[in-house]
C-alpha cells in the first residue's frame, strides 16, 4: 500500500529559535579562541543540542557549573562566553554573569524579550503582575524575574485551578481598585489563558490582560488541527522537554485516532507504517533535518 505523507502548512523551527541557533553558531567562529557556553539548554531539543555541543558549544545545566565558570573567568586573559538562551533569564542573573568578567551575548527571543520589558514596566508602575505558564519554564523564571527586579509582587498561576485560589492583593477588603495585570507565557495554549483570565476577572475587575501568546505557537496548533481532519495519523516531532511541543501533542490526541510523539525517526511506531495517509507536525524547536529525516523514513 503506498502510503502518503503529508506536513503540516506550519511547523519547525520558530523565528526565535532558529536566531538563537545562529547566533550560537556565530558566537563559535566569532570567539574560538576561548570557550563557549549557554546558560540552561539553549532551545529544548535534545538532536539540535548534540550538534550544536559536537561544535563546542557546552551547556551550563546547574547553578554549581555557572559558578564555576564566573569564577575562572575573574583571571582569564580569555574570559568565557555565556550565551542567554531563547527563553531569556532574570536581569539579576545576568548582572551577576556580567560582574564576573564574562562576555554576554543574548539570544533571547525577541517576542520573550518584549514580554520581559512589559512585565517590568507595569511593575515599576506599581502593579501586581501574575504570570500564566509552567512555574518550572526558564521563561516564567526570567519573567518572574524581572516582574521582582522592579520591585513588584509577581503570582505564579499554572492553569484555571492555579487561578481560583489565587489570593487577590489589596490594601482591603475591596478589590475594585486592585492594579493588576494578566501576562502569559509565550507557549501558553490560547484556550487555557482565556480560561485563566476569565477566572481572574472575575476576582479582580479591573485586571489587565495582555496579549502575549506568540503568533508562531497559535499558527502551529491551527495547521495541526486542519492536518487532523485529512489523515489516518498524527507524528509529532520535538522534545520531550518542549512546551510547546507537548501542547501539540495534546492537540493531535484529541482530535486524531492515531497520535505520537517523537524526537526522531527511529522512534516511529511500526503501526503508522500500516496507516494510509500520515501527518506530521513539528515543534518550534524541532531542526529541518530531523522533519526531513521523518518524512523519508515514512515514505519508504
Amino acid at each position: 500500500m503506498e502510503r502518503k505523507v503529508i506536513r503540516a502548512s506550519v511547523l519547525g523551527f520558530c523565528m526565535g529559535v532558529r536566531r538563537a541557533v545562529e547566533i550560537a553558531r556565530k558566537s563559535l567562529v566569532d570567539f574560538k579562541d576561548t570557550s563557549v557556553y549557554t546558560y540552561g539548554p539553549l532551545i529544548h531539543n535534545e538532536k539540535a543540542l548534540e550538534k550544536l555541543e559536537k561544535s563546542g558549544l557546552r551547556c551550563l545545566y546547574t547553578e554549581e557549573e555557572l559558578e564555576e565558570v564566573k569564577k575562572n573567568a575573574v583571571e582569564s586573559k580569555k574570559p568565557p562566553v555565556i550565551i542567554i538562551r531563547a527563553h531569556g533569564i532574570p536581569p539579576e542573573k545576568r548582572l551577576s554573569i556580567e560582574k564576573s568578567g564574562c562576555i554576554v551575548v543574548d539570544a533571547t527571543c525577541p517576542r520573550v524579550l518584549a514580554n520581559q520589558k512589559k512585565a517590568a514596566s507595569y511593575a515599576a508602575d506599581g502593579y501586581t503582575v501574575i504570570v500564566a505558564g509552567d512555574r518550572n519554564h526558564g521563561e516564567v523564571a526570567a519573567l518572574a524575574g524581572c516582574v521582582k527586579f522592579s520591585g513588584a509582587q509577581c503570582i505564579l498561576v499554572a492553569d484555571r485551578n492555579d487561578a481560583e485560589n489565587v489570593a487577590v492583593p489589596c490594601a482591603g477588603t475591596d478589590t475594585s481598585e486592585t492594579r493588576a495585570v494578566l501576562i502569559g507565557q509565550t507557549t501558553i495554549s490560547r484556550s487555557e489563558y482565556d480560561a485563566v483570565a476569565a477566572v481572574l476577572r472575575r476576582k479582580i475587575p479591573g485586571l489587565v490582560v495582555l496579549d502575549t501568546i506568540c503568533p508562531a505557537t497559535m499558527e502551529r496548533q491551527k495547521a495541526l488541527a486542519e492536518l487532523c481532519g485529512s489523515v489516518d495519523g498524527v507524528i509529532v516531532i520535538g522534545g520531550k522537554n518542549s512546551a510547546n511541543t507537548r501542547r501539540l501533542y495534546m492537540t493531535a490526541q484529541e482530535k486524531c485516532a492515531h497520535a505520537v510523539h517523537i524526537e526522531a525517526a527511529s522512534e516511529i511506531p511500526p503501526e503508522f507504517f500500516s496507516l494510509g495517509t500520515v501527518g506530521i507536525a513539528a515543534g518550534a524547536s524541532t531542526p529541518d533535518d530531523i522533519i526531513d529525516e521523518v518524512e523519508f523514513t515514512l515514505s519508504k
